[in-house]
């Protein structure tokens, strides 16, 4: 049985974006054909059987929160073996892994994204692609002093996605396997 995560991006577990993580499996058990679903902290991570069509069962979350929550949210698939292969490919091996995000994309990024993002790094900061993922190293001012805002980085990327710090991410990997 292989295991895959479904990724929410910017949902909370109060306030704006409300998505409490035990109501929210009990929806998915309900309103969606997933298996064996749980989730991993409150930042939107569903960790289940991998789906045999999974832009369908994103399509399935994403209804099910929107009805549910009232939050509209991208829901993004990665298998284990996809998070396994971005993470061992990430340029950044040195890197702080609170300071290390992985941004996991729902498809590929617009051409010349990545250049154009370069243009906005402060010093300490570098950024790769590794297939749909869009990897940064914040260095030591930390996400918190970036001027690669969701903004920044939507407009450029021009697709939707969702960070996840090494940490979060190495895990992720470990829950999957």
């Amino acid at each position: 049985m292989s295991r895959s995560v479904l990724l929410l991006r910017a949902v909370n577990v109060s306030g704006h974006n409300s998505v409490p993580m035990a109501r929210l499996r009990e929806v998915l058990a309900a309103e969606t054909d997933l298996a064996d679903v749980s989730t991993y902290i409150a930042s939107g991570n569903i960790l289940c059987r991998t789906p045999r069509d999974p832009d369908a069962a994103c399509a399935a979350v994403h209804a099910a929160i929107r009805v549910e929550f009232g939050v509209d949210t991208p829901v993004i698939h990665r298998t284990h073996a996809q998070l396994a292969s971005s993470e061992s490919a990430q340029p950044f091996p040195e890197g702080d892994a609170k300071f290390v995000h992985a941004m996991f994309l729902q498809g590929s990024p617009s051409e010349g994204a990545i250049e154009a993002l370069e243009q906005r790094l402060l010093p300490a900061e570098r950024i790769a692609l590794v297939g749909d993922d869009t990897w940064i190293d914040y260095g030591e001012g930390g996400v918190h002093s970036t001027r690669l805002t969701k903004a920044v980085l939507d407009r450029a990327l021009g697709v939707a996605g969702t960070a996840r710090n090494l940490r979060t991410t190495r895990t992720l990997i470990e829950l999957t396997a």
